[in-house]
């Protein structure tokens, strides 16, 4: 599970690399499971609630799996992180390891990241 969360977030980094949010979410998406293990009816919703606080809404709402109302382009982020998820199951390669991850998990954490920016 881990090097599967890390092989999701480096699929998104290569694909939309300014969207570090997006990444997080590939990131932290598994924790559910780990919190939660036989609780697959409502892991999504307690997922959600456990990042929101440190991570924010946006990566919440990403890790919950379901668009909010009245954010346009939240159903393409949804199928980017579906599409990464995926294909993590089936690819194997060096994701490198959870600190290499350390900044981009500062930035929502912390509020720094703008939403849409362009590095």
């Amino acid at each position: 599970m881990y090097d599967h969360a890390l092989r999701t977030a480096a699929l998104l980094r290569r694909r939309r690399p300014a969207d570090k949010e997006l990444q997080v979410a590939g990131l932290v998406r598994p924790v559910g499971r780990l919190l939660w293990p036989g609780e697959a009816a409502t892991r999504a919703d307690r997922a959600a609630d456990a990042v929101r606080v440190l991570l924010g809404e946006r990566v919440a709402g990403l890790v919950h799996c379901r668009p909010r109302h009245g954010l346009r382009g939240e159903e393409e982020d949804l199928l980017a992180l579906r599409t990464a998820d995926e294909e993590a199951c089936g690819t194997c390669f060096d994701a490198g390891v959870l600190e290499d991850w350390r900044t981009v998990l500062e930035m929502p954490a912390t509020r720094d990241s703008r939403l849409g920016a362009v590095e």
